[in-house]
């Protein structure tokens, strides 16, 4: 559900000519939006469960000298459709990787504090001065 689908049920439910009807209506509404959220993240835990439990197997059989240790990460991309299939792909993917990995990095970085000084206001545009209050 947007931001704006939220705003606009809290208008409709802050609007005094809603009916208890109306209210009963948009309250199954989203308790049907719920589950189908709560499903999603069900289906999403399971992947990364998946993805996760691949990658340490193949990184625990790189370990024990495992002449093929990628064979899980690739059993789960190929299950999933997300193997890559040509040399094009193979080069987006490291792009994509790289980029993700840069964000990720950049989003860890502390912002800067910004001066709690004095703000300086100007004024942008014709020469006349602003009405006083």
């Amino acid at each position: 559900m947007t931001r704006s689908e939220f705003d606009d049920i809290r208008a409709f439910l802050a609007d005094k000519g809603t009916s208890a009807g109306d209210l009963l209506r948009i309250a199954r509404t989203l308790i049907d939006d719920l589950e189908d959220a709560r499903l999603r993240e069900a289906t999403l835990r399971s992947h990364y469960l998946r993805l996760l439990t691949a990658a340490r197997a193949s990184v625990a059989a790189e370990m024990v000298g495992d002449p093929e240790p990628l064979t899980f990460v690739r059993h789960e991309l190929a299950e999933r459709g997300q193997l890559p299939q040509d040399d094009e792909a193979v080069h987006r993917i490291l792009a994509d990787a790289r980029t993700a990995a840069a964000l990720l990095a950049a989003m860890e970085e502390p912002e800067p504090s910004r001066s709690r000084g004095l703000r300086l206001r100007r004024c942008v545009g014709s020469g006349r001065p602003l009405p006083r209050q």
